[in-house]
């Protein structure tokens, strides 16, 4: 299978996506339909609205222009390389979250071995089936581990700080990616308008906030107004519905009055003036700023820690959760990582 075949596939398969999202009668996939209003019962965090997001982001991503686009970035995969087999090994904070490592392994021509999470174990396996009916030749470079992953060339891991202890003890002579914990953050300025608030309300909720590329913490300047914010964020209030979400504002609401800790409460959201990047669930941190520069300094220093920022100067509000096909995890070139490792002697 050539690039252009990788890429006709995957454009097709985010118009199917597309038309599934929409509910278009007659072109939507069923067997998607059905998987994403039923992902609840398998992970509660993974309610129909959610998938069907994750889904629709990777639909729209997924277009014929795009795609070219991100690839003629790597004129590499004109050529044809030796087949090896790239282990892939799938977190499931969010739905879908290993995709773009599926994408980049298919796109250069390779054979993947994935492991899914067990909190998302069906989503990509119905995306696998979609591809295989659009190309067979995807029947051979797909597989799935039911146990323990082995027999690859070379692997992505994607985890906790906690677990990436585990991958690099057992996937650690294999050359690879393993990424650990990061945050998002935001930087608001006193600019900072009705909608760019509601937007950035997006960034905070989406998911639950449970993606590493949910903004955890807001940098805002002294004297800023929090009411600003927070006031326009009441479209997000039905989240506190759930009941995993509702049980996380709880208990930490909890800690902080026994602890007699000072925080803003929304009702639905838990705000603390705090220099930490990382929040629990139904928790956000803010923190003031006199200088924009050194906010920057403060932001490069944990830069280690840092998935994205959001803001002037950054990524728009409300975008964060909507990453391009070149906006890579952890800054990594993922495609690029790949194709050095399938080169000719490498391996």
């Amino acid at each position: 299978m050539n690039l252009k075949d990788r890429i006709e596939a995957f454009s097709e398969l985010g118009g199917i996506l597309r038309k599934t999202v929409d509910r278009i009668k007659g072109e939507c996939n069923d067997v998607l339909n059905h998987i994403i209003d039923n992902q609840y019962t398998i992970n509660p965090w993974f309610t129909p609205e959610n998938v069907r997001m994750a889904v629709k982001a990777i639909a729209d991503e997924l277009t014929y222009d795009n795609l070219v686009s991100w690839t003629g970035r790597y004129p590499e995969l004109e050529n044809t390389f030796p087949s090896a087999t790239v282990g892939v090994v799938m977190a499931g904070n969010i739905p879908l979250v290993g995709f773009h490592d599926f994408l980049c392994v298919l796109m250069a021509g390779q054979r993947i071995l994935v492991k899914t999470s067990s909190k998302d174990p069906e989503l990509i396996v119905c995306l696998s089936d979609i591809l295989k009916d659009i190309n067979g030749e995807f029947g051979s470079m797909i597989s799935f581990a039911g146990g323990i992953i082995s027999g690859f060339d070379a692997f992505i891991a994607t985890g906790s700080n906690n677990s990436s202890r585990y991958f690099e003890y057992y996937f650690g002579r294999y050359p690879g990616i393993i990424r650990k914990n990061r945050n998002s953050v935001a930087i608001v300025d006193d600019t900072i308008s009705e909608n760019e608030a509601v937007a950035l309300g997006k960034d905070i909720f989406s998911y639950f906030g449970l993606g590493c590329r949910n903004v955890s913490k807001i940098y805002i300047p002294e004297g800023f107004d929090l009411n600003r914010l927070h006031s326009r964020w009441n479209e997000f209030a039905g989240i506190i519905k759930h009941p995993k979400y509702a049980n996380n504002y709880d208990f930490h609401k909890a800690v902080l009055l026994i602890n007699k800790k000072k925080f803003i409460d929304t009702g639905y959201l838990i705000m603390q003036e705090s220099p930490g990047l990382s929040t629990p669930v139904a928790v956000l941190n803010y923190e003031y700023y006199r200088s924009p520069d050194k906010v920057k300094k403060i932001l490069k220093d944990q830069s280690e820690r840092i998935q994205c920022i959001t803001g002037t100067g950054a990524i728009p509000f409300g975008m964060a959760q909507r990453p391009a096909l070149w906006d890579y995890a952890d800054g990594t070139d993922t495609l690029e990582f790949i194709l050095k490792k399938i080169s000719p002697g490498i391996l």
